[in-house]
Protein backbone atom coordinates (compact mmCIF):
# COMPACT_ATOMS: atom_id res chain seq x y z
CA UNK A 1 0.00 0.00 0.00
CA UNK A 2 1.38 3.44 -0.99
CA UNK A 3 1.08 6.37 1.44
CA UNK A 4 -2.79 7.44 1.71
CA UNK A 5 -3.23 11.23 3.40
CA UNK A 6 -6.49 12.51 4.19
CA UNK A 7 -6.75 15.81 2.35
CA UNK A 8 -9.40 18.19 3.49
CA UNK A 9 -9.89 19.80 0.52
CA UNK A 10 -11.22 16.78 -1.65
CA UNK A 11 -12.75 15.26 1.91
CA UNK A 12 -10.97 11.54 1.84
CA UNK A 13 -8.34 9.55 2.20
CA UNK A 14 -5.92 9.82 -1.31
CA UNK A 15 -2.38 8.40 -2.52
CA UNK A 16 -0.23 10.71 -2.07
CA UNK A 17 1.89 11.61 -5.08
CA UNK A 18 4.39 14.58 -4.87
CA UNK A 19 4.93 17.05 -7.83
CA UNK A 20 8.68 16.37 -8.15
CA UNK A 21 9.46 12.25 -7.36
CA UNK A 22 11.19 11.40 -4.74
CA UNK A 23 10.76 14.81 -3.48
CA UNK A 24 7.71 16.41 -1.04
CA UNK A 25 7.73 20.39 -0.29
CA UNK A 26 5.68 20.99 2.56
CA UNK A 27 4.30 24.17 4.51
CA UNK A 28 3.57 24.40 8.58
CA UNK A 29 1.51 26.89 10.09
CA UNK A 30 3.92 27.83 13.25
CA UNK A 31 3.85 29.80 16.24
CA UNK A 32 2.35 33.26 16.42
CA UNK A 33 5.07 34.76 19.52
CA UNK A 34 3.13 36.31 21.71
CA UNK A 35 3.29 33.54 24.38
CA UNK A 36 4.72 30.26 25.36
CA UNK A 37 3.12 27.17 22.90
CA UNK A 38 0.91 25.31 24.60
CA UNK A 39 0.13 21.63 24.08
CA UNK A 40 -2.61 22.24 21.77
CA UNK A 41 -0.37 23.85 19.53
CA UNK A 42 2.58 20.91 19.97
CA UNK A 43 0.11 18.43 18.92
CA UNK A 44 -0.69 20.30 15.53
CA UNK A 45 3.66 20.58 15.28
CA UNK A 46 4.27 16.97 16.52
CA UNK A 47 1.42 15.91 13.25
CA UNK A 48 3.85 18.16 10.92
CA UNK A 49 7.30 16.44 12.44
CA UNK A 50 5.62 12.48 12.31
CA UNK A 51 4.20 13.21 8.75
CA UNK A 52 8.12 14.93 7.55
CA UNK A 53 9.85 11.82 9.69
CA UNK A 54 7.28 9.37 7.61
CA UNK A 55 7.65 10.89 4.59
CA UNK A 56 11.63 10.64 4.96
CA UNK A 57 11.46 6.94 6.12
CA UNK A 58 9.33 6.04 2.78
CA UNK A 59 12.57 7.44 0.79
CA UNK A 60 11.12 11.24 0.29
CA UNK A 61 13.83 14.35 0.40
CA UNK A 62 11.31 16.38 2.53
CA UNK A 63 11.81 20.05 2.16
CA UNK A 64 9.92 21.42 5.24
CA UNK A 65 8.54 25.28 5.63
CA UNK A 66 7.22 26.63 9.32
CA UNK A 67 6.43 30.07 9.25
CA UNK A 68 7.05 32.11 12.58
CA UNK A 69 4.64 35.07 13.06
CA UNK A 70 5.92 37.81 14.79
CA UNK A 71 3.80 40.42 13.55
CA UNK A 72 -0.16 40.58 13.62
CA UNK A 73 -2.90 41.92 16.39
CA UNK A 74 -1.91 39.36 19.19
CA UNK A 75 2.08 40.44 18.94
CA UNK A 76 1.20 44.13 18.81
CA UNK A 77 -1.30 44.10 21.77
CA UNK A 78 1.15 41.93 24.09
CA UNK A 79 3.87 44.78 23.07
CA UNK A 80 1.76 47.68 23.74
CA UNK A 81 0.46 46.34 27.24
CA UNK A 82 3.73 45.68 27.97
CA UNK A 83 5.47 48.52 26.52
CA UNK A 84 8.29 47.17 24.79
CA UNK A 85 9.19 46.92 21.11
CA UNK A 86 8.09 44.67 18.91
CA UNK A 87 11.29 42.11 18.57
CA UNK A 88 12.01 42.47 22.16
CA UNK A 89 8.62 40.69 23.16
CA UNK A 90 8.86 38.13 19.87
CA UNK A 91 12.51 37.07 20.98
CA UNK A 92 11.35 35.98 24.52
CA UNK A 93 8.96 33.43 22.59
CA UNK A 94 11.03 32.95 19.65
CA UNK A 95 13.70 31.48 21.75
CA UNK A 96 11.44 29.57 24.34
CA UNK A 97 9.82 27.88 21.19
CA UNK A 98 13.23 26.46 19.86
CA UNK A 99 13.98 25.10 23.15
CA UNK A 100 10.72 23.17 23.47
CA UNK A 101 11.63 22.09 19.71
CA UNK A 102 14.66 20.56 21.05
CA UNK A 103 13.05 19.35 24.12
CA UNK A 104 10.16 16.93 22.72
CA UNK A 105 12.88 16.31 19.51
CA UNK A 106 10.82 17.74 16.33
CA UNK A 107 12.85 17.66 13.54
CA UNK A 108 14.37 21.57 12.33
CA UNK A 109 12.57 22.27 9.32
CA UNK A 110 14.49 23.43 6.49
CA UNK A 111 13.00 26.69 6.80
CA UNK A 112 11.63 29.03 9.46
CA UNK A 113 11.17 32.53 7.81
CA UNK A 114 9.63 35.15 9.89
CA UNK A 115 6.91 37.63 8.81
CA UNK A 116 9.17 40.83 9.60
CA UNK A 117 11.97 39.64 7.21
CA UNK A 118 9.50 38.87 4.01
CA UNK A 119 7.56 42.05 4.08
CA UNK A 120 8.61 42.80 0.42
CA UNK A 121 7.15 39.76 -1.08
CA UNK A 122 3.77 40.28 0.81
CA UNK A 123 3.89 43.59 -0.54
CA UNK A 124 4.44 42.01 -4.22
CA UNK A 125 1.52 39.56 -3.79
CA UNK A 126 -0.93 42.01 -2.57
CA UNK A 127 0.16 44.36 -5.85
CA UNK A 128 -0.87 41.68 -7.76
CA UNK A 129 -4.08 41.32 -6.47
CA UNK A 130 -4.87 45.02 -6.61
CA UNK A 131 -3.79 44.75 -11.10
CA UNK A 132 -5.78 41.31 -11.10
CA UNK A 133 -8.75 43.23 -9.90
CA UNK A 134 -9.14 40.87 -6.85
CA UNK A 135 -8.30 43.34 -4.04
CA UNK A 136 -9.06 47.01 -3.33
CA UNK A 137 -8.26 49.76 -1.34
CA UNK A 138 -9.97 51.63 0.93
CA UNK A 139 -10.07 55.52 1.85
CA UNK A 140 -7.80 54.65 5.40
CA UNK A 141 -5.45 53.22 2.82
CA UNK A 142 -5.98 49.91 3.84
CA UNK A 143 -6.41 46.80 1.20
CA UNK A 144 -8.80 44.09 1.14
CA UNK A 145 -9.50 40.71 -0.64
CA UNK A 146 -12.47 40.74 -2.37
CA UNK A 147 -13.99 37.56 -1.27
CA UNK A 148 -17.10 37.36 -3.77
CA UNK A 149 -14.27 37.32 -6.49
CA UNK A 150 -13.21 34.02 -5.83
CA UNK A 151 -16.22 31.82 -7.09
CA UNK A 152 -13.89 28.60 -5.10
CA UNK A 153 -14.18 30.03 -1.72
CA UNK A 154 -15.48 27.95 0.82
CA UNK A 155 -14.23 24.88 -0.86
CA UNK A 156 -12.22 24.08 2.04
CA UNK A 157 -13.76 24.59 5.20
CA UNK A 158 -17.05 23.39 3.28
CA UNK A 159 -19.19 26.79 3.37
CA UNK A 160 -21.03 28.16 0.23
CA UNK A 161 -20.41 31.31 -0.52
CA UNK A 162 -23.54 31.91 -1.57
CA UNK A 163 -24.98 31.59 1.90
CA UNK A 164 -22.53 33.54 3.54
CA UNK A 165 -22.26 37.04 4.25
CA UNK A 166 -19.84 39.11 1.64
CA UNK A 167 -18.84 42.78 1.31
CA UNK A 168 -18.40 43.82 4.73
CA UNK A 169 -15.05 44.15 5.98
CA UNK A 170 -12.76 43.10 8.41
CA UNK A 171 -9.92 44.54 9.97
CA UNK A 172 -9.03 41.97 12.62
CA UNK A 173 -6.92 38.85 11.51
CA UNK A 174 -9.52 36.46 12.94
CA UNK A 175 -12.78 36.48 12.56
CA UNK A 176 -15.55 37.88 15.35
CA UNK A 177 -17.76 34.70 13.65
CA UNK A 178 -16.86 31.53 11.92
CA UNK A 179 -20.30 31.76 10.02
CA UNK A 180 -19.18 35.18 8.86
CA UNK A 181 -17.15 35.51 5.34
CA UNK A 182 -16.34 39.59 4.67
CA UNK A 183 -13.66 40.74 2.61
CA UNK A 184 -10.52 40.45 4.94
CA UNK A 185 -7.58 42.97 4.88
CA UNK A 186 -4.36 41.96 3.24
CA UNK A 187 -2.60 45.17 4.18
CA UNK A 188 -3.44 47.36 7.32
CA UNK A 189 -3.07 51.47 7.23
CA UNK A 190 -1.32 52.23 10.27
CA UNK A 191 -3.28 53.70 12.93
CA UNK A 192 -2.19 54.76 16.97
CA UNK A 193 -2.76 51.45 17.85
CA UNK A 194 -0.29 49.92 16.14
CA UNK A 195 2.44 51.86 18.04
CA UNK A 196 5.30 51.98 16.40
CA UNK A 197 5.23 48.72 14.50
CA UNK A 198 5.38 50.01 10.08
CA UNK A 199 6.68 49.42 7.76
CA UNK A 200 6.69 52.21 4.71
CA UNK A 201 5.97 50.61 1.50
CA UNK A 202 4.70 51.54 -1.94
CA UNK A 203 1.04 50.13 -0.70
CA UNK A 204 1.92 52.84 2.24
CA UNK A 205 2.56 53.48 5.61
CA UNK A 206 1.20 50.07 7.29
CA UNK A 207 1.96 46.34 8.27
CA UNK A 208 0.20 43.25 6.47
CA UNK A 209 -2.85 41.41 7.62
CA UNK A 210 -2.51 37.60 9.05
CA UNK A 211 -3.09 35.85 6.17
CA UNK A 212 -0.91 37.45 3.75
CA UNK A 213 1.87 36.27 5.86
CA UNK A 214 1.50 32.43 5.67
CA UNK A 215 0.50 32.66 1.31
CA UNK A 216 3.44 35.23 0.78
CA UNK A 217 6.25 32.92 2.80
CA UNK A 218 5.29 29.82 1.54
CA UNK A 219 5.75 30.48 -2.32
CA UNK A 220 8.94 31.75 -1.88
CA UNK A 221 10.59 29.06 -0.02
CA UNK A 222 8.11 26.24 -2.51
CA UNK A 223 7.22 27.81 -5.25
CA UNK A 224 3.68 28.83 -6.43
CA UNK A 225 2.61 25.38 -6.03
CA UNK A 226 3.86 22.79 -3.47
CA UNK A 227 3.00 19.45 -1.86
CA UNK A 228 1.37 19.57 1.83
CA UNK A 229 0.09 22.86 3.93
CA UNK A 230 -0.90 21.29 7.32
CA UNK A 231 -2.34 22.96 10.43
CA UNK A 232 -4.94 22.50 13.23
CA UNK A 233 -8.41 22.48 12.07
CA UNK A 234 -9.07 25.96 14.15
CA UNK A 235 -6.74 27.25 10.53
CA UNK A 236 -9.16 26.08 8.42
CA UNK A 237 -11.30 28.97 8.33
CA UNK A 238 -10.99 31.71 7.87
CA UNK A 239 -6.65 31.28 7.75
CA UNK A 240 -6.39 28.55 5.09
CA UNK A 241 -9.58 29.88 3.45
CA UNK A 242 -8.13 32.80 2.74
CA UNK A 243 -4.56 31.27 2.21
CA UNK A 244 -6.29 29.84 -0.61
CA UNK A 245 -8.04 32.76 -2.31
CA UNK A 246 -5.54 35.01 -2.08
CA UNK A 247 -2.69 33.00 -3.58
CA UNK A 248 -4.43 31.53 -6.36
CA UNK A 249 -5.55 34.80 -7.13
CA UNK A 250 -2.58 36.39 -6.71
CA UNK A 251 -0.67 34.10 -9.17
CA UNK A 252 -1.16 31.07 -12.13
CA UNK A 253 -0.64 28.32 -9.45
CA UNK A 254 -2.75 25.97 -7.84
CA UNK A 255 -0.72 26.70 -3.91
CA UNK A 256 -1.11 23.29 -2.09
CA UNK A 257 -2.13 20.10 -3.48
CA UNK A 258 -3.23 18.82 -0.70
CA UNK A 259 -3.96 19.64 2.77
CA UNK A 260 -4.04 17.74 6.06
CA UNK A 261 -5.47 18.94 9.42
CA UNK A 262 -5.14 18.29 13.04
CA UNK A 263 -7.73 18.03 15.22
CA UNK A 264 -8.37 20.03 18.47
CA UNK A 265 -6.85 18.96 22.00
CA UNK A 266 -9.53 18.96 25.59
CA UNK A 267 -7.81 18.64 28.79
CA UNK A 268 -9.27 16.51 31.25
CA UNK A 269 -12.39 16.38 29.16
CA UNK A 270 -12.83 20.49 28.66
CA UNK A 271 -11.53 23.40 26.24
CA UNK A 272 -8.22 24.40 27.68
CA UNK A 273 -8.83 27.39 29.71
CA UNK A 274 -6.63 29.56 31.74
CA UNK A 275 -9.18 30.47 33.84
CA UNK A 276 -10.32 26.31 33.97
CA UNK A 277 -6.80 25.97 35.39
CA UNK A 278 -6.15 23.26 32.74
CA UNK A 279 -4.02 25.10 30.32
CA UNK A 280 -0.53 23.71 29.77
CA UNK A 281 2.19 24.39 28.03
CA UNK A 282 5.60 22.11 27.53
CA UNK A 283 7.76 23.76 30.08
CA UNK A 284 4.56 23.35 32.72
CA UNK A 285 4.58 20.07 32.25
CA UNK A 286 8.10 19.49 32.67
CA UNK A 287 8.44 21.60 35.33
CA UNK A 288 5.86 19.32 37.25
CA UNK A 289 8.24 16.23 36.62
CA UNK A 290 6.28 14.63 33.17
CA UNK A 291 9.08 13.61 30.78
CA UNK A 292 9.12 15.15 27.47
CA UNK A 293 8.77 11.68 25.87
CA UNK A 294 5.78 10.66 27.54
CA UNK A 295 4.04 14.35 26.99
CA UNK A 296 5.13 13.43 22.32
CA UNK A 297 3.65 9.56 23.18
CA UNK A 298 0.34 11.17 24.12
CA UNK A 299 0.18 13.78 21.77
CA UNK A 300 1.25 11.54 18.95
CA UNK A 301 -0.98 8.32 19.86
CA UNK A 302 -4.18 9.33 19.30
CA UNK A 303 -5.20 9.41 15.52
CA UNK A 304 -4.26 13.03 14.56
CA UNK A 305 -7.47 13.14 13.05
CA UNK A 306 -9.47 12.69 16.12
CA UNK A 307 -10.47 14.57 19.30
CA UNK A 308 -7.38 13.94 21.80
CA UNK A 309 -8.06 14.55 25.86
CA UNK A 310 -5.27 14.63 27.18
CA UNK A 311 -5.44 13.93 30.73
CA UNK A 312 -2.31 13.08 34.13
CA UNK A 313 -3.94 9.93 33.74
CA UNK A 314 -2.82 9.49 30.18
CA UNK A 315 1.12 10.31 30.97
CA UNK A 316 0.74 7.88 33.64
CA UNK A 317 -0.16 5.40 31.06
CA UNK A 318 2.73 6.75 28.02
CA UNK A 319 5.32 6.65 31.07
CA UNK A 320 4.16 2.54 31.44
CA UNK A 321 4.34 2.00 28.06
CA UNK A 322 8.24 3.67 27.74
CA UNK A 323 9.15 2.03 30.53
CA UNK A 324 8.29 -1.70 28.37
CA UNK A 325 10.58 0.04 25.56
CA UNK A 326 13.14 0.37 27.74
CA UNK A 327 13.15 -2.65 29.18
CA UNK A 328 12.90 -4.01 25.80
CA UNK A 329 16.45 -1.78 25.11
CA UNK A 330 17.87 -3.12 28.36
CA UNK A 331 17.60 -6.75 27.49
CA UNK A 332 19.26 -6.46 24.06
CA UNK A 333 22.49 -5.99 26.77
CA UNK A 334 22.26 -9.91 28.09
CA UNK A 335 21.43 -11.68 24.81
CA UNK A 336 23.87 -14.46 24.70
CA UNK A 337 26.48 -14.56 22.11
CA UNK A 338 25.51 -16.86 19.38
CA UNK A 339 24.57 -16.63 15.76
CA UNK A 340 21.89 -14.97 13.61
CA UNK A 341 18.08 -16.41 14.28
CA UNK A 342 15.97 -16.75 11.40
CA UNK A 343 12.67 -16.70 13.46
CA UNK A 344 14.08 -13.05 14.80
CA UNK A 345 14.37 -11.95 11.26
CA UNK A 346 10.89 -13.22 10.61
CA UNK A 347 9.19 -11.23 13.56
CA UNK A 348 11.13 -8.24 12.67
CA UNK A 349 9.87 -8.61 8.77
CA UNK A 350 6.60 -8.79 9.84
CA UNK A 351 6.73 -6.16 12.74
CA UNK A 352 7.78 -3.84 9.91
CA UNK A 353 5.19 -5.06 7.60
CA UNK A 354 2.44 -4.27 9.89
CA UNK A 355 4.05 -0.90 10.78
CA UNK A 356 4.40 0.41 7.63
CA UNK A 357 1.17 -0.88 6.45
CA UNK A 358 -0.46 1.31 9.84
CA UNK A 359 1.68 4.55 8.54
CA UNK A 360 0.93 4.16 4.85
CA UNK A 361 -2.84 4.39 5.81
CA UNK A 362 -2.86 8.33 7.01
CA UNK A 363 -0.38 8.28 9.50
CA UNK A 364 -2.36 5.84 12.28
CA UNK A 365 -0.02 5.76 15.31
CA UNK A 366 -1.83 4.03 17.00
CA UNK A 367 -1.89 0.66 15.26
CA UNK A 368 1.63 1.39 14.56
CA UNK A 369 2.33 1.07 17.64
CA UNK A 370 0.45 -1.85 18.73
CA UNK A 371 2.90 -3.61 16.08
CA UNK A 372 5.23 -2.25 17.81
CA UNK A 373 4.82 -3.65 20.91
CA UNK A 374 3.61 -7.06 19.22
CA UNK A 375 7.24 -7.20 17.95
CA UNK A 376 8.74 -6.54 21.10
CA UNK A 377 6.35 -8.99 23.04
CA UNK A 378 7.64 -11.33 20.30
CA UNK A 379 10.84 -10.81 20.43
CA UNK A 380 10.78 -11.11 24.42
CA UNK A 381 9.35 -14.68 23.62
CA UNK A 382 12.10 -15.92 21.43
CA UNK A 383 14.64 -14.92 24.31
CA UNK A 384 13.13 -16.74 26.90
CA UNK A 385 13.62 -19.78 24.83
CA UNK A 386 16.72 -18.96 23.45
CA UNK A 387 16.36 -18.29 20.08
CA UNK A 388 18.01 -14.81 20.55
CA UNK A 389 21.38 -14.15 20.45
CA UNK A 390 23.99 -10.83 20.09
CA UNK A 391 24.14 -11.35 16.58
CA UNK A 392 20.85 -10.48 16.04
CA UNK A 393 20.81 -6.87 17.63
CA UNK A 394 22.09 -5.08 14.64
CA UNK A 395 19.03 -6.48 12.76
CA UNK A 396 17.03 -5.13 15.69
CA UNK A 397 18.36 -2.09 15.32
CA UNK A 398 18.13 -1.72 11.67
CA UNK A 399 14.52 -1.74 12.27
CA UNK A 400 14.26 -0.43 15.79
CA UNK A 401 16.43 3.24 14.08
CA UNK A 402 13.55 2.97 11.39
CA UNK A 403 10.36 2.76 13.83
CA UNK A 404 11.96 5.62 15.86
CA UNK A 405 12.73 7.63 13.24
CA UNK A 406 9.10 7.66 12.44
CA UNK A 407 7.61 8.53 16.09
CA UNK A 408 10.55 9.67 17.93
CA UNK A 409 9.60 8.09 20.98
CA UNK A 410 11.57 4.94 20.99
CA UNK A 411 14.77 6.71 22.58
CA UNK A 412 15.56 9.08 25.72
CA UNK A 413 15.61 12.64 24.76
CA UNK A 414 18.74 13.60 25.69
CA UNK A 415 19.75 17.32 24.53
CA UNK A 416 22.75 17.38 22.02
CA UNK A 417 25.97 18.32 23.87
CA UNK A 418 28.04 20.51 21.99
CA UNK A 419 30.43 17.58 21.87
CA UNK A 420 27.91 15.45 20.32
CA UNK A 421 28.35 18.26 17.21
CA UNK A 422 31.14 18.48 15.01
CA UNK A 423 32.96 22.07 15.59
CA UNK A 424 33.93 22.50 12.06
CA UNK A 425 30.25 21.99 11.19
CA UNK A 426 29.13 24.85 13.74
CA UNK A 427 31.71 27.05 12.08
CA UNK A 428 30.55 26.07 8.72
CA UNK A 429 26.99 27.29 9.34
CA UNK A 430 28.91 30.60 10.85
CA UNK A 431 30.67 31.26 7.83
CA UNK A 432 27.32 30.79 5.54
CA UNK A 433 25.77 32.89 8.34
CA UNK A 434 27.65 35.60 7.48
CA UNK A 435 27.89 35.42 3.73
CA UNK A 436 24.51 35.63 3.17
CA UNK A 437 24.03 38.56 5.96
CA UNK A 438 26.88 40.67 3.92
CA UNK A 439 25.06 40.10 0.98
CA UNK A 440 21.40 41.55 2.91
CA UNK A 441 20.09 37.61 2.70
CA UNK A 442 18.64 38.35 5.97
CA UNK A 443 15.90 35.54 5.87
CA UNK A 444 19.09 33.00 5.16
CA UNK A 445 20.89 34.66 8.18
CA UNK A 446 17.96 34.05 10.17
CA UNK A 447 17.47 30.32 9.12
CA UNK A 448 21.36 29.41 9.90
CA UNK A 449 20.40 31.27 13.31
CA UNK A 450 17.24 28.98 13.86
CA UNK A 451 18.85 25.65 12.71
CA UNK A 452 21.84 26.31 15.05
CA UNK A 453 19.08 27.30 17.40
CA UNK A 454 17.22 24.26 17.17
CA UNK A 455 20.47 21.96 18.57
CA UNK A 456 20.60 24.38 21.46
CA UNK A 457 23.75 26.34 20.12
CA UNK A 458 23.33 29.93 20.78
CA UNK A 459 25.01 32.88 18.71
CA UNK A 460 26.79 36.23 20.19
CA UNK A 461 27.59 39.01 17.15
CA UNK A 462 29.99 41.73 18.23
CA UNK A 463 32.46 43.55 16.64
CA UNK A 464 35.02 41.16 16.70
CA UNK A 465 32.86 38.34 14.90
CA UNK A 466 30.71 35.79 16.27
CA UNK A 467 30.92 33.58 18.88
CA UNK A 468 28.36 30.16 20.00
CA UNK A 469 28.33 28.55 23.03
CA UNK A 470 25.96 25.47 23.86
CA UNK A 471 23.14 26.17 26.06
CA UNK A 472 21.53 22.84 26.52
Amino acid sequence: MSFHLFDTYQKKKVAFEPLTKGHVRMYNCGPTVYDYAHIGNFRAYIFADTLRRWLECSGYKVTQIMNITDVDDKTIKRALEEKKGLTDITKVYVDSFFEDLNTIHILPASHYPRATTHIDEMVELVQDLLERGFAYKTEDGSIYFRVSSFAEYGKLSGKKLEDLRIGERVSNDEYDSKDDVRDFALWKSWSERDGNVFWETPLGKGRPGWHIECSAMSMKYLGDVFDIHTGGVDNIFPHHENEIAQSRCGTDGDFSRYWAHCEYLLVEGKKMSKSLGNFYTLRDLTEKGYKARAIRYVLCATHYRSQLNFTMESLEAANNSLARIDDFRESWKNYPEGIIHAEVSGVLQRGDDQFTEAMNDDLNVSRALAALFTTIRELNALANDSKTSKADVSEIERYWNRWNHALGILEPFEAETATEIDDSWIQERIEARRDARAHKNWAEADRIRDELAAKNIELKDSADGTTWKFIG
